[in-house]
């Protein structure tokens, strides 16, 4: 029997199904998808690193969702107190156009201002009145291309005297340690009108560099002060095994707001916990990230304080440390 070929309108329906049967039958290959983007993050720090502070940071934007490698890259730049170098570290952020600065200290913020208008900073400081410094217009709305959490000076310089009076009961005369170099004055004046308040007199003894300490802390002793007060300061917080070094062998009571300065050697701190205004400031890369602009984000404070008292340095100045004091201590370094 003979079999009829398909006429040509049947042989297109047969070609027609046949593509439509292989196009079910085929796996859907995916259309490119868009790569996700990788945000750069540059920290600018005065001192020398690294310090746990920065794996606190990272871990407080991993839990925002940005993971190192993958969807955000972290760079620190540690200037170990050279300026030169800061200066360096925020042109290059500049040139490689970063999504957002973290600037540590005022120095560090100072500079990054300097090198940019535009690109986002977040800063933490906790040497300088954020209005009266010039780098915000107002706490509430900041303006500009930065924002951060800055310390209230005069509360905290208040608390640490009050504390250091208690330590060393009978206390007259109280030196205050600070770095002439620095633009600021507000932590010196804030530290002034506490001792008043206090009933203390104080002396100010300064260092511009650490071969300057050794004759800030002979000054101390020769002015018959109780104890020291170290302002904080880019070059002291790159020295502070130094600093505890020289309070040892002066056998002089120290303090500061920073507590990686009494874990150093100093005899005791109160201030911000370190850790929590890392926390704060992955908050604010956030939001600056999703498109919130600095300049609309109020500047905060800190949330998080704690008093470290260091026993071993205690022991090594001949002080004995009052129980009830002890005991509102939040860590104590043996």
């Amino acid at each position: 029997m003979k079999t009829l070929a398909p006429s040509a309108s049947k042989r297109r329906l047969l070609h027609l199904g046949t593509v439509a049967l292989v196009l079910f039958a085929s796996p859907l290959v995916a259309e490119p998808q868009p790569r996700t983007k990788v945000v750069r993050i540059v920290e600018l720090n005065p001192t020398s690193g690294p310090q746990e502070q920065q794996r606190v940071f990272r871990q407080a934007l991993r839990e925002l969702g940005y993971i190192q490698g993958e969807n955000i890259l972290i760079e620190d730049r540690f200037a170990a107190g050279s300026e030169d170098r800061l200066r360096e570290y925020a042109a290059e952020a500049v040139r490689f156009k970063v999504d957002v600065i973290v600037a540590i200290s005022s120095s560090a913020i100072q500079t990054a201002m300097n090198a940019t208008k535009t690109i986002p900073i977040v800063g933490l400081n906790l040497e300088s009145d954020p209005v009266a410094s010039g780098f915000v217009a107002s706490l509430a709305r900041p303006g500009g291309n930065l924002t951060g959490v800055f310390l209230d000076l005069p509360e905290v310089f208040a608390k640490g005297l009050q504390l250091l009076k208690e330590a060393i009961p009978g206390i007259v005369r109280v030196a205050v340690l600070r770095d002439p170099s620095l633009g600021t004055t507000a932590p010196l004046r804030a530290v002034e009108v506490a001792a008043r308040s206090l009933g203390l007199q104080h002396q100010i003894v300064e260092a511009r560099g650490p071969s300057d300490l050794e004759s800030a802390f002979r000054a101390t002793v020769k002015g018959r002060n109780s104890a020291l007060m170290v302002l904080p300061s880019p070059m002291f917080g790159a020295h502070p095994k130094l600093i505890g070094d020289l309070a040892a062998r002066h056998r002089l009571a120290t303090t500061s707001i920073l507590s990686h300065y009494t874990e150093a050697g100093l005899l005791m701190s109160y201030g911000p916990n370190l850790y929590g205004l890392y926390r704060q400031a992955a908050t604010y890369v956030d939001k600056i990230l999703k498109g919130a602009k600095p300049g609309d984000l109020a500047v905060q404070r800190p949330v998080q304080f704690e008093m470290i008292v260091n026993l071993k340095t205690a022991r090594a100045i001949g002080l004995t440390i009052a129980p009830s004091l002890m005991l509102r201590a939040d860590r104590v370094v043996e």
